[in-house]
């Protein structure tokens, strides 16, 4: 098997961890949105089990699990064209996980970013869950043969580390079997910043709330903080270029980019010139215009958690008929006896 002959397959996943931004949606869900079509075989998947790499309320977690599941439905992930479920009902991820761990390297997983960022100085402290965690991400993309994987450039890494594993399993054990996955990094707003912080990244666990743009935000509450984000006393330049040291300046023009699909250059073309005055009302219209109607659709969603259930049990049995015949290969190549 060459590489190319993989099927064209999407994977990508989000953590239920507190409530979905502006971020998420920008950065993630509008492009899965976009893949979907003839080109890809889309598979969505709300990652539960990363959550609990730190400690979780089992209630919130159920809460924010299907809040996740309600914002990629309301925002157009299709449960017909795609397939979507949450991470826990599908094993496959946590056996291929294993294997995995025994083809990683410690080395590989010391050198990850983003468990240093977030475990700080309590490296003892922390969870063996959020150390190894990147071996579970590398399963959950590789146990469907996912040959692309939307991210922002942050999580880059961890698709590197994928192309490591998979390519250290088929050096290993002779086979071109898992598929070396591209990341796909791409538009104006793959990393949308804090709105009054232009250097930090927005975030779902941010100090105030006026941070953020949350998806389930009314279009008043939108409006407001749009309006109020942090900003410097200079127009908008005529070049992009003039954004190089403006960073909540260019993050309000990546953010109207995204928010209406064009690239930052031209809306810095469209409004050159301009103040904020004139600028930040713009934004703040747009904005309710897109997000508006899938915070309705989200709260009607909401509104009926079995329903939500039902559409996520349905996409875990398409999810297991696609990965469990993969899982069932990889015993077989590493030599695990299965005999009932």
């Amino acid at each position: 098997m060459t590489e190319a002959a993989f099927t064209p397959r999407v994977f990508s996943g989000i953590k239920p961890s507190g409530g979905l931004t502006l971020g998420n949606y920008l950065g993630a869900i509008k492009r899965w949105v976009g893949m979907q079509g003839p080109e890809f075989e889309t598979i969505y998947c709300v990652v539960d089990l990363h959550a609990i790499t730190v400690w979780q309320d089992p209630a919130t977690l159920a809460d924010a699990t299907r809040e996740v599941a309600a914002g990629l439905l309301a925002s157009g992930i299709d449960p017909d064209d795609s397939i979507l479920f949450n991470q826990s009902q599908v094993p496959a991820h946590v056996e291929l996980a294993w294997i995995f761990n025994c083809v990683a390297r410690v080395g590989w997983m010391n050198r990850m970013t983003q468990f240093k960022d977030k475990a700080g100085k309590n490296t003892e402290k922390v969870s063996l869950g959020l150390y190894a965690y990147p071996a579970l991400m590398a399963a959950d993309i590789l146990a469907y043969h996912g040959t692309h994987v939307p991210v922002g450039e942050d999580q880059k890494q961890h698709v590197e580390l994928t192309r490591d594993i998979a390519a250290k399993f088929n050096h290993d054990y002779k086979v071109d079997f898992f598929p070396l996955t591209n990341p796909v990094i791409e538009g104006p707003a793959t990393r949308v910043m804090n709105l009054r912080d232009g250097t930090k990244k927005m975030s779902k666990s941010g100090e105030s709330d006026m941070e953020r743009i949350n998806m389930t935000d009314d279009a008043d509450t939108i409006s407001k903080k749009l309006k109020k984000a942090r900003t410097d006393p200079e127009p908008l330049p005529d070049t992009l270029k003039g954004l190089k040291d403006r960073p909540e300046a260019r993050n309000l023009v990546d953010i109207y980019a995204g928010l209406a699909d064009m690239t930052s250059e031209a809306v810095i073309a469209e409004y050159a010139g301009a103040g904020w005055g004139r600028f930040k009302p713009a934004l703040a219209d747009l904005a309710v215009a897109k997000l508006s109607p899938i915070s309705d659709e989200m709260s009607r969603l909401m509104a009926d958690p079995a329903e939500i259930d039902r559409l996520l049990a349905k996409g875990a049995e398409r999810a297991e008929a696609v990965a469990g015949p993969i899982l069932q290969k990889t015993y077989d190549i590493v030599g695990l006896v299965r005999s009932r």
